[in-house]
């Protein structure tokens, strides 16, 4: 047996009642649980996070309001697990996930914007894009999926096009999850590695590793770009998953006055070493 490795009886376990409880017994056992303490400290945050985004939910739908919070990020940042840990207690009848294949033909034949206009917030409803039309910004270029002129348009029309949702009274927030080039090799090499995430590992992962320095030129032309007053880019570093989510969450429930905000059992101001605006002097991970 490990060394370092907690045994717990039967009876142990029949005498707690509570985490607090576990833990007192863990220490009596003279083991470090520092990794166990982190992870019930991350759930009980997640929790009281979860429960403040219930209330804006809330008053979203009865005061109609029309929300859209975009996440984007290089391949294994985060997305993907950070809108799960948003909407899983979240009512499905005012809220919606986006994430749309590639378009189709008929859709290649259409203003760019079309196929995301339509799944835009309805009044009284937020919607989460994984992935947006900022595909046309860093990942179709890159891959080569667009031509240089459509790229041309779409950089030029992308403001104004923000600046006519901002007008119309769309609240957009914009998430771009920076991870590192070691980092994202560690989460592709642990997706190959376990069966159940094997399915998310793609050639265009791959590409990701072997293009990452044409991904960061397009990523700053994006940010340089399309960074507004009215719609500007939060930059989240995302190397520690679970620091990534709590504040990302907090920037989200920061942005609105809502019903008892103040009687949240946590702080829910975001954390500035994980969570800022972008501007072209700010460190970034990703580079």
């Amino acid at each position: 047996m490990d060394k370092n490795e907690i045994k717990l009886t039967k009876e142990d376990f029949e005498r707690v009642s509570s985490n607090k409880e576990l833990i007192a017994l863990i220490n009596s056992k003279g083991r470090n649980i520092d990794s166990i303490l982190k992870r019930l400290k991350y759930e009980d945050e997640l929790k009281k996070l979860q429960i403040e985004l219930v209330k804006l939910q809330q008053w979203i739908s009865t005061s109609k309001k029309r929300v859209v919070v975009i996440f984007e990020g290089r391949d294994a940042a985060g997305k993907g697990g950070n809108i799960r840990r948003f909407t899983e207690h979240l009512n499905p009848r005012s809220m919606n996930l986006v994430a749309l294949t590639k378009p189709t033909e008929v859709e290649r034949g259409q203003w760019y914007f079309r196929r995301y206009i339509k799944e835009l917030s309805n009044p009284g409803e937020i919607v989460f894009f994984d992935r947006s039309w900022y595909n046309r910004a860093v990942v179709e270029p890159v891959m080569g999926f667009c031509t240089q002129e459509q790229y041309r348009k779409f950089m030029l029309q992308v403001p104004e096009f923000e600046h006519m949702l901002y007008e119309d009274g769309v609240k957009i927030i914009k998430f771009w999850f920076s991870i590192s080039k070691e980092e994202q090799k560690a989460r592709f090499d642990a997706r190959l590695e376990t069966p159940l995430k094997r399915w998310k590992f793609s050639p265009v992962d791959q590409k990701g590793q072997e293009l990452w320095d044409t991904y960061t030129s397009y990523k700053e032309q994006m940010f340089s770009k399309t960074h507004t007053t009215y719609c500007p880019w939060i930059i989240v570093k995302a190397n520690d998953k679970k620091t990534a989510r709590l504040e990302s969450m907090r920037y989200v429930l920061s942005q609105f006055e809502y019903p008892d905000k103040d009687k949240a059992l946590t702080t829910l101001l975001p954390d500035p070493n994980i969570i800022m605006r972008y501007f072209r002097s700010a460190e970034q991970i990703d580079y």
